[in-house]
Protein backbone atom coordinates (compact mmCIF):
# COMPACT_ATOMS: atom_id res chain seq x y z
CA UNK A 1 0.00 0.00 0.00
CA UNK A 2 1.46 3.30 -1.09
CA UNK A 3 1.67 5.91 1.63
CA UNK A 4 0.17 9.32 0.94
CA UNK A 5 2.75 12.00 1.34
CA UNK A 6 2.23 14.17 4.38
CA UNK A 7 2.35 17.27 2.22
CA UNK A 8 -0.62 16.04 0.18
CA UNK A 9 -2.57 15.26 3.35
CA UNK A 10 -1.96 18.72 4.66
CA UNK A 11 -2.99 20.22 1.34
CA UNK A 12 -6.17 18.12 1.32
CA UNK A 13 -7.03 19.15 4.89
CA UNK A 14 -6.47 22.78 4.04
CA UNK A 15 -8.66 22.42 0.96
CA UNK A 16 -11.40 20.77 3.03
CA UNK A 17 -11.17 23.48 5.68
CA UNK A 18 -11.33 26.16 3.05
CA UNK A 19 -14.33 24.48 1.45
CA UNK A 20 -16.05 24.21 4.82
CA UNK A 21 -15.26 27.82 5.61
CA UNK A 22 -16.60 28.83 2.22
CA UNK A 23 -19.76 26.83 2.78
CA UNK A 24 -20.24 28.40 6.18
CA UNK A 25 -19.62 31.86 4.78
CA UNK A 26 -22.13 31.21 2.00
CA UNK A 27 -24.67 29.86 4.48
CA UNK A 28 -24.15 32.79 6.82
CA UNK A 29 -24.61 35.24 3.96
CA UNK A 30 -27.60 33.31 2.64
CA UNK A 31 -29.37 33.25 5.99
CA UNK A 32 -28.40 36.62 7.46
CA UNK A 33 -27.75 38.99 4.57
CA UNK A 34 -29.52 37.77 1.46
CA UNK A 35 -33.08 39.17 1.32
CA UNK A 36 -35.99 36.89 0.59
CA UNK A 37 -38.04 37.51 -2.54
CA UNK A 38 -41.67 38.64 -2.10
CA UNK A 39 -44.34 38.09 -4.73
CA UNK A 40 -46.32 40.88 -3.04
CA UNK A 41 -45.97 42.89 0.14
CA UNK A 42 -46.78 43.24 2.91
CA UNK A 43 -47.61 39.65 3.85
CA UNK A 44 -49.85 38.86 6.81
CA UNK A 45 -49.59 35.34 8.18
CA UNK A 46 -51.03 33.69 11.29
CA UNK A 47 -48.89 31.09 13.03
CA UNK A 48 -51.20 28.52 14.65
CA UNK A 49 -50.46 27.24 18.13
CA UNK A 50 -48.03 24.30 18.00
CA UNK A 51 -47.16 24.82 14.33
CA UNK A 52 -43.87 23.29 13.11
CA UNK A 53 -41.27 25.39 11.37
CA UNK A 54 -41.88 23.48 8.12
CA UNK A 55 -45.61 24.23 8.33
CA UNK A 56 -44.85 27.90 8.87
CA UNK A 57 -42.45 27.96 5.91
CA UNK A 58 -45.03 26.30 3.67
CA UNK A 59 -47.63 28.83 4.75
CA UNK A 60 -45.31 31.76 4.11
CA UNK A 61 -44.41 30.35 0.70
CA UNK A 62 -48.11 30.08 -0.15
CA UNK A 63 -48.45 33.76 0.81
CA UNK A 64 -45.73 34.76 -1.65
CA UNK A 65 -42.47 34.71 0.35
CA UNK A 66 -39.82 32.67 -1.48
CA UNK A 67 -38.62 30.49 1.42
CA UNK A 68 -38.25 26.70 1.27
CA UNK A 69 -39.30 24.63 4.31
CA UNK A 70 -35.90 22.90 4.35
CA UNK A 71 -33.98 26.16 4.28
CA UNK A 72 -35.98 27.63 7.15
CA UNK A 73 -35.72 24.37 9.11
CA UNK A 74 -31.90 24.29 8.75
CA UNK A 75 -31.46 27.79 10.16
CA UNK A 76 -34.07 27.05 12.84
CA UNK A 77 -31.94 24.11 13.99
CA UNK A 78 -28.62 25.92 13.70
CA UNK A 79 -29.96 28.78 15.84
CA UNK A 80 -31.34 26.26 18.38
CA UNK A 81 -34.83 27.71 18.21
CA UNK A 82 -36.60 24.38 18.82
CA UNK A 83 -40.02 24.90 20.42
CA UNK A 84 -39.68 28.67 20.56
CA UNK A 85 -41.96 29.76 17.70
CA UNK A 86 -44.79 31.90 19.06
CA UNK A 87 -48.34 31.74 17.75
CA UNK A 88 -50.00 34.90 16.50
CA UNK A 89 -50.53 37.07 13.44
CA UNK A 90 -47.41 38.56 11.90
CA UNK A 91 -46.69 41.14 9.24
CA UNK A 92 -43.71 40.71 6.90
CA UNK A 93 -42.28 43.25 4.47
CA UNK A 94 -39.08 43.35 2.42
CA UNK A 95 -36.18 43.55 2.90
CA UNK A 96 -36.32 40.45 5.09
CA UNK A 97 -33.70 37.75 5.64
CA UNK A 98 -34.24 34.22 6.89
CA UNK A 99 -32.56 35.15 10.17
CA UNK A 100 -34.74 38.25 10.64
CA UNK A 101 -37.87 36.25 9.82
CA UNK A 102 -37.09 33.59 12.41
CA UNK A 103 -36.07 36.19 14.97
CA UNK A 104 -39.47 37.84 14.54
CA UNK A 105 -41.26 34.53 15.06
CA UNK A 106 -39.23 33.64 18.15
CA UNK A 107 -39.65 37.08 19.76
CA UNK A 108 -43.39 37.00 19.13
CA UNK A 109 -43.25 40.32 17.29
CA UNK A 110 -46.89 40.04 16.28
CA UNK A 111 -49.02 42.65 14.58
CA UNK A 112 -50.91 44.94 16.93
CA UNK A 113 -54.10 46.80 16.09
CA UNK A 114 -56.65 48.60 18.22
CA UNK A 115 -60.27 49.52 18.77
CA UNK A 116 -61.58 52.67 20.41
CA UNK A 117 -64.75 53.25 22.40
CA UNK A 118 -65.86 56.87 22.85
CA UNK A 119 -67.13 58.42 26.08
CA UNK A 120 -70.88 58.74 25.84
CA UNK A 121 -71.36 55.86 23.43
CA UNK A 122 -74.15 53.46 24.25
CA UNK A 123 -73.44 49.77 24.68
CA UNK A 124 -75.17 49.22 21.33
CA UNK A 125 -72.65 51.51 19.62
CA UNK A 126 -69.77 49.75 21.37
CA UNK A 127 -71.07 46.35 20.32
CA UNK A 128 -71.57 47.46 16.73
CA UNK A 129 -67.94 48.64 16.62
CA UNK A 130 -66.71 45.31 17.96
CA UNK A 131 -68.89 43.28 15.59
CA UNK A 132 -67.61 45.31 12.63
CA UNK A 133 -63.89 45.09 13.47
CA UNK A 134 -62.21 42.84 10.86
CA UNK A 135 -59.31 41.78 13.10
CA UNK A 136 -61.36 40.38 15.99
CA UNK A 137 -62.67 36.85 16.37
CA UNK A 138 -66.40 37.44 16.87
CA UNK A 139 -67.15 34.89 19.56
CA UNK A 140 -70.01 36.98 21.02
CA UNK A 141 -71.78 37.84 17.79
CA UNK A 142 -75.46 36.99 18.12
CA UNK A 143 -75.10 36.21 21.83
CA UNK A 144 -77.69 37.95 23.99
CA UNK A 145 -76.68 40.57 26.56
CA UNK A 146 -77.02 38.38 29.65
CA UNK A 147 -75.03 35.54 28.09
CA UNK A 148 -72.33 37.98 26.97
CA UNK A 149 -71.94 39.29 30.51
CA UNK A 150 -71.69 35.71 31.74
CA UNK A 151 -68.88 35.03 29.26
CA UNK A 152 -66.76 37.76 30.90
CA UNK A 153 -67.67 36.83 34.46
CA UNK A 154 -69.85 39.90 35.10
CA UNK A 155 -72.74 39.35 37.56
CA UNK A 156 -74.88 42.18 36.15
CA UNK A 157 -77.77 41.50 33.79
CA UNK A 158 -77.69 44.82 31.91
CA UNK A 159 -74.57 45.82 30.01
CA UNK A 160 -75.14 49.55 29.59
CA UNK A 161 -72.42 51.64 31.21
CA UNK A 162 -70.33 48.70 32.42
CA UNK A 163 -67.44 49.17 29.97
CA UNK A 164 -64.66 51.72 30.15
CA UNK A 165 -64.41 53.95 27.05
CA UNK A 166 -60.80 53.81 25.90
CA UNK A 167 -58.49 52.50 23.17
CA UNK A 168 -57.67 48.79 23.42
CA UNK A 169 -54.80 47.15 21.57
CA UNK A 170 -54.72 43.51 20.52
CA UNK A 171 -53.18 41.12 18.04
CA UNK A 172 -55.37 40.26 15.02
CA UNK A 173 -57.37 37.14 15.68
CA UNK A 174 -57.95 37.93 19.38
CA UNK A 175 -61.38 37.09 20.73
CA UNK A 176 -63.85 39.91 21.23
CA UNK A 177 -64.50 38.32 24.65
CA UNK A 178 -61.04 39.55 25.70
CA UNK A 179 -61.92 43.13 24.71
CA UNK A 180 -65.20 43.07 26.63
CA UNK A 181 -63.45 41.57 29.66
CA UNK A 182 -60.69 44.20 29.64
CA UNK A 183 -63.15 47.08 29.28
CA UNK A 184 -65.39 45.70 32.02
CA UNK A 185 -62.53 45.26 34.49
CA UNK A 186 -61.16 48.71 33.72
CA UNK A 187 -64.56 50.28 34.39
CA UNK A 188 -64.88 48.38 37.66
CA UNK A 189 -61.44 49.64 38.74
CA UNK A 190 -62.27 53.26 37.88
CA UNK A 191 -65.60 53.03 39.68
CA UNK A 192 -64.15 51.39 42.77
CA UNK A 193 -61.35 53.94 43.09
CA UNK A 194 -63.79 56.86 42.85
CA UNK A 195 -66.29 55.18 45.18
CA UNK A 196 -63.66 54.64 47.86
CA UNK A 197 -62.75 58.35 47.71
CA UNK A 198 -66.35 59.63 47.62
CA UNK A 199 -68.01 62.28 49.71
CA UNK A 200 -70.02 60.24 52.29
CA UNK A 201 -72.97 62.64 52.06
CA UNK A 202 -73.76 61.65 48.48
CA UNK A 203 -77.23 60.16 47.92
CA UNK A 204 -76.07 56.88 46.33
CA UNK A 205 -76.85 53.50 47.81
CA UNK A 206 -74.29 51.62 45.72
CA UNK A 207 -71.45 52.10 43.24
CA UNK A 208 -73.90 51.12 40.49
CA UNK A 209 -76.11 54.12 41.29
CA UNK A 210 -73.02 56.32 41.06
CA UNK A 211 -72.32 54.77 37.64
CA UNK A 212 -75.86 55.65 36.55
CA UNK A 213 -75.28 59.25 37.61
CA UNK A 214 -71.89 59.30 35.86
CA UNK A 215 -73.54 58.27 32.60
CA UNK A 216 -76.02 61.15 32.89
CA UNK A 217 -73.18 63.58 33.60
CA UNK A 218 -71.34 62.22 30.55
CA UNK A 219 -74.28 62.89 28.25
CA UNK A 220 -75.24 66.25 29.79
CA UNK A 221 -71.78 67.86 29.82
CA UNK A 222 -70.83 70.05 26.88
CA UNK A 223 -67.51 71.29 28.24
CA UNK A 224 -65.08 69.47 30.56
CA UNK A 225 -64.84 72.41 32.96
CA UNK A 226 -68.58 72.10 33.69
CA UNK A 227 -68.60 68.40 34.51
CA UNK A 228 -68.43 68.63 38.31
CA UNK A 229 -71.05 71.43 38.33
CA UNK A 230 -73.42 69.38 36.17
CA UNK A 231 -72.97 66.53 38.64
CA UNK A 232 -73.71 68.94 41.50
CA UNK A 233 -77.02 70.00 39.94
CA UNK A 234 -78.28 66.42 39.74
CA UNK A 235 -76.95 65.48 43.18
CA UNK A 236 -78.63 68.56 44.70
CA UNK A 237 -81.89 67.60 42.99
CA UNK A 238 -81.68 64.03 44.32
CA UNK A 239 -81.09 65.29 47.83
CA UNK A 240 -84.15 67.55 47.61
CA UNK A 241 -86.36 64.89 46.06
CA UNK A 242 -86.70 66.93 42.84
CA UNK A 243 -87.13 65.35 39.43
CA UNK A 244 -83.83 65.15 37.57
CA UNK A 245 -85.50 66.34 34.35
CA UNK A 246 -82.68 65.14 32.13
CA UNK A 247 -83.28 65.16 28.37
CA UNK A 248 -80.66 62.44 27.65
CA UNK A 249 -82.31 59.93 30.00
CA UNK A 250 -85.68 60.59 28.37
CA UNK A 251 -84.19 60.20 24.90
CA UNK A 252 -82.54 56.94 25.93
CA UNK A 253 -85.90 55.60 27.07
CA UNK A 254 -87.44 56.45 23.70
CA UNK A 255 -85.02 54.15 21.91
CA UNK A 256 -85.46 54.06 18.14
CA UNK A 257 -88.54 56.32 18.40
CA UNK A 258 -86.26 59.31 18.89
CA UNK A 259 -85.91 61.14 15.56
CA UNK A 260 -83.57 63.90 16.69
CA UNK A 261 -86.25 66.20 18.08
CA UNK A 262 -87.43 66.05 21.69
CA UNK A 263 -91.01 67.29 21.85
CA UNK A 264 -93.31 68.20 24.73
CA UNK A 265 -95.28 65.01 24.24
CA UNK A 266 -92.06 63.01 24.57
CA UNK A 267 -91.38 64.62 27.94
CA UNK A 268 -94.86 63.63 29.06
CA UNK A 269 -94.74 60.03 27.78
CA UNK A 270 -93.80 57.86 30.73
CA UNK A 271 -90.94 55.35 30.47
CA UNK A 272 -88.56 53.92 33.05
CA UNK A 273 -85.98 56.48 31.85
CA UNK A 274 -88.21 59.56 31.69
CA UNK A 275 -86.87 61.67 34.54
CA UNK A 276 -89.59 64.25 33.87
CA UNK A 277 -92.25 61.73 34.94
CA UNK A 278 -90.32 59.60 37.42
CA UNK A 279 -88.33 60.63 40.48
CA UNK A 280 -84.86 59.42 41.26
CA UNK A 281 -82.26 57.82 39.04
CA UNK A 282 -83.19 55.74 35.99
CA UNK A 283 -82.77 51.95 36.40
CA UNK A 284 -79.49 51.66 34.47
CA UNK A 285 -76.79 53.88 33.03
CA UNK A 286 -77.61 55.46 29.68
CA UNK A 287 -74.12 55.43 28.15
CA UNK A 288 -70.46 54.57 28.74
CA UNK A 289 -69.15 57.15 31.22
CA UNK A 290 -65.45 57.94 31.23
CA UNK A 291 -63.20 58.34 34.25
CA UNK A 292 -63.77 62.10 34.51
CA UNK A 293 -67.55 61.71 34.66
CA UNK A 294 -67.30 58.95 37.25
CA UNK A 295 -65.08 61.14 39.40
CA UNK A 296 -67.45 64.09 38.98
CA UNK A 297 -70.44 61.98 40.03
CA UNK A 298 -68.60 60.95 43.18
CA UNK A 299 -66.98 64.31 43.89
CA UNK A 300 -69.36 66.98 42.54
CA UNK A 301 -68.67 70.69 42.88
CA UNK A 302 -69.62 72.29 46.18
CA UNK A 303 -72.26 74.61 44.71
CA UNK A 304 -76.02 75.03 45.42
CA UNK A 305 -77.05 75.03 41.74
CA UNK A 306 -80.29 73.29 40.78
CA UNK A 307 -80.52 74.23 37.11
CA UNK A 308 -78.32 74.71 34.06
CA UNK A 309 -78.84 75.69 30.44
CA UNK A 310 -76.51 75.52 27.44
CA UNK A 311 -75.02 78.85 26.39
CA UNK A 312 -74.49 77.73 22.81
CA UNK A 313 -70.69 77.65 22.97
CA UNK A 314 -70.39 74.27 24.69
CA UNK A 315 -70.50 75.70 28.21
CA UNK A 316 -73.50 75.98 30.54
CA UNK A 317 -75.06 78.68 32.71
CA UNK A 318 -75.83 77.43 36.23
CA UNK A 319 -78.58 78.82 38.46
CA UNK A 320 -79.57 78.34 42.10
CA UNK A 321 -83.28 79.09 41.67
CA UNK A 322 -85.99 78.84 39.03
CA UNK A 323 -86.32 82.57 38.42
CA UNK A 324 -82.62 82.89 37.61
CA UNK A 325 -82.82 79.81 35.42
CA UNK A 326 -85.76 81.19 33.46
CA UNK A 327 -83.82 84.38 32.80
CA UNK A 328 -80.86 82.30 31.59
CA UNK A 329 -83.10 80.26 29.31
CA UNK A 330 -84.54 83.47 27.88
CA UNK A 331 -81.08 84.85 27.30
CA UNK A 332 -79.41 81.82 25.78
CA UNK A 333 -82.18 79.79 24.15
CA UNK A 334 -84.82 82.35 23.27
CA UNK A 335 -82.49 85.01 21.88
CA UNK A 336 -83.32 87.33 24.75
CA UNK A 337 -87.02 87.38 24.00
Amino acid sequence: MTAVPKGRIATLLIALLLAAAGALAWAWHSFTAEPLAFAAAPVRYTVPKGASVRTVAAGLRAQGIDISPTRLWIWYKLRRYDGRLKAGTYGFSPPLTVDALLDKLVRGDVLVTDIRFIEGWTFRQMRDAIDAHPDLAHDTKGVDEVALLGMIGAPERRAEGLFFPDTYTFSPGASDVDIYRQAYRKQQQALRAAWDARDPSLPYRSPYEALVMASIVEKETGHPMDRDKVAAVFVNRLKRGMMLQSDPTTIYGMGERFDGNLRKRDLQADTAYNTYTRAGLPPTPIALPGKASIEAALKPADVPSLYFVARGDGTSEFSDDLASHNRAVSRYQRNGR
